[in-house]
């Protein structure tokens, strides 16, 4: 479980393909060593610790995942966007992350408004992706790349699902979003409070019929 709040990033320094899986090998930028089975979000997806060789580790991404998110794309030297697992008892800062992205998007609009960055992506969009829980609310919360967003201008058109997202300069610097241009595909998550009360309105819509 994570909250959204990218820790640092990492660069990419190794990916060899074996079979239908990818193992990304990375440079560990947290100045302490991590552990085997540890989970860690990359770019939003949470992914295991597989392998430690002095400053390096290794995760594994199967088949499915490669699918689903931004890193069946991915290239090495390519940074990514790091958050450890939550700790009990610390503040939830963003929004209740699982590392299970939903789908991929596009960056179609880059633009600096007076200091901070306005991004707005567009995904595929059906009735029954909706019907999972995959849609944005004005106001909501989305995961884009790991990191815990405020949703604004929220619109679904012709099979297209439109999402703008507004971010400081911090975070601008901070994490990978200082690398995202028009055509530069991210990872979503969709709230899981979304997906959950969705699915739970289909069910009781079931019931009462």
């Amino acid at each position: 479980m994570f909250s959204g709040i990218v820790e640092t990033m990492a660069q990419i320094v190794k990916i060899e393909q074996e079979q239908g899986n990818k193992h990304f090998t990375l440079r560990n930028p947290y100045g302490e060593p991590l552990s085997i089975d540890q989970s860690i979000a990359h770019n939003g997806v949470c992914l295991t610790v597989v392998k430690m060789e002095n400053d390096l580790y290794t995760v594994t991404a199967m088949q499915e995942t490669l699918n689903r998110t931004n890193l069946g794309e991915a290239k090495e030297g390519d940074w990514v966007n790091l958050e450890r697992s939550m700790l009990l008892g610390e503040r939830l800062d963003g929004h209740i992350v699982q590392g299970h992205v939903d789908q991929t998007a596009r960056c179609i609009e880059v633009k600096e408004t007076e200091g901070s960055w306005y991004y707005r992506f567009e995904y595929e969009s059906t009735r029954e992706m909706a019907m999972r829980g995959y849609f944005c609310v004005d106001k909501g919360s989305v995961s884009i790349n790991g990191v815990s967003l405020t949703v604004c201008e929220p619109d679904v058109i012709d099979g297209k699902g439109y999402v703008s997202v507004c971010i400081i300069p911090y975070t601008h610097d901070n994490t990978n979003f200082k690398y995202i241009e028009v055509g530069t595909q991210v990872n979503l998550e969709f709230d899981i409070i979304g997906k959950y009360i969705t699915r739970m309105n289909q069910l009781l819509g079931t019931e009462g019929a």
